[in-house]
């Protein structure tokens, strides 16, 4: 196909400090380039295509599936982050493809029953290598996942691959492989996905919180990051549904956190000169964080939602059932292999029995999880 340069139309509309795909370090077995469409644009569409994107849909955010329909799951978390990652990066002058496939592949290693799930699997693993999402991520795209014939996984980018190991959030904190330690910090794509993450599960969190009655709207009264958006609102819409007041402050609010992210990014890289993604990478901190005002009042909603949500008595009931769920599904097929599908079994001489286990119970929903955990111990079940 002639005629069209998708490398120069992308980088006449990317800032200095911007990744271009012209500049990629490359994939682990080279392939040849679409004709229009750009390398990251190739890696989003994998990573939407592949079966470990498809199995978000049934695992946990903070509710399990099956409390209710409208609670977020880790599929409509990752739409959401990166929705806002997109938007973000557009702003700075940012490569949106990149972003967006950091964002979409960032939650694909997370097991069932959300992080009660990666602290069991890593307690269950520790004698193996421990367990983190971030690496199973990695392990994923570029092991697990099978779609062609001449190597395993998705064969990413660098770029999304670094992105991906290097996620850090509240709950993240890995240590990069050999293979990404140049570098103290990944581009600055992947950096504002980490803030997109924490801004998405932040207020979905409030969300999802008031409509199961978790939270209540007097709960959030000394939060001031709620108040002084839910304020406004309730001055505007006067009339208004409650219903309507808490989607309208959740709207603010990511907004509020959104502009105060990006005009302190554009702020940064203008005092400091930062004209390369190289230089992005050698700053001894992320360039990407909000404004120390808007740190702070985030800090509080994050302090107020791990007292009334995270802690909340019926997460914790869950948290405890899910651990039993999935210690007895490792202690199972830890004696008996067999009990696994025997595809994923002819596997075990080169990965490692426990490996092999924990890539399998990583790889379920909640649903799948809790269907196989009758199936093996619920006499009364079909199998």
């Amino acid at each position: 196909m002639k005629g069209i340069d998708i490398n120069e139309i992308e980088s006449r509309r990317i800032a200095p400090y911007g990744v271009r795909s012209r500049d990629s370090r490359g994939r682990r077995h080279p392939e040849r380039e679409h004709p229009f469409r750009s390398l990251f644009q190739r890696d989003r569409d994998r990573i939407i295509h592949c079966n470990a994107f498809r199995r978000l849909e049934y695992k946990t955010q903070v509710f399990v599936y099956h409390e209710g329909d409208h609670y977020r799951t880790r599929l409509t978390h990752t739409i959401e982050v990166s929705q806002i990652s997109r938007t973000i990066a557009r702003a700075c002058g940012l490569n949106e493809d990149l972003a967006e496939a950091i964002a979409l592949a960032h939650d694909l290693g997370h097991p069932p029953f959300g992080h009660t799930g990666e602290n069991m699997l890593n307690e269950l693993m520790k004698d193996h290598g421990g367990f983190e999402h971030n690496r199973q991520s990695l392990r994923i795209v570029d092991e697990l996942e099978k779609r062609y014939p001449d190597f395993r996984g998705l064969n990413l980018t660098w770029e999304v691959r670094e992105g991906i190991i290097k996620h850090r959030s509240e709950h993240d904190h890995p240590e990069a492989l050999e293979e990404f330690a140049l570098f103290r910090h990944p581009s600055l794509e992947a950096q504002i996905v980490d803030v997109a993450d924490e801004i998405a599960y932040n207020n979905h969190d409030i969300d999802d919180g008031l409509s199961s009655k978790m939270i209540a709207l007097e709960d959030l009264e000394g939060v001031t990051l709620w108040q002084e958006n839910f304020d406004v609102v309730k001055g505007e819409f006067k009339e208004a549904d409650i219903k309507i007041l808490k989607y309208q402050t959740i709207i603010r609010i990511i907004n509020a956190q959104v502009t105060d992210l990006v005009e302190n990014i554009l702020e940064t890289v203008k005092k400091e000169g930062i004209d390369s993604p190289d230089k992005v990478r050698q700053r001894r901190a992320p360039i990407s964080r909000f404004s120390p005002e808007m740190e702070q009042k985030n800090t509080e909603l994050k302090r107020f939602l791990r007292k009334h949500l995270y802690d909340h008595y019926r997460v914790l009931r869950m948290a405890d059932k899910a651990e039993r769920i999935l210690r007895a599904l490792f202690d199972i097929y830890l004696k008996k292999p067999e009990l696994m599908p025997p595809h994923f079994v002819a596997d075990i001489e080169r990965v490692g029995k426990e490996r092999l286990i924990c890539d399998y119970i990583a790889g379920m929903t909640d649903r799948f999880a809790l269907t196989e955990y009758k199936k093996l111990f619920d006499p009364f079940e079909r199998v």
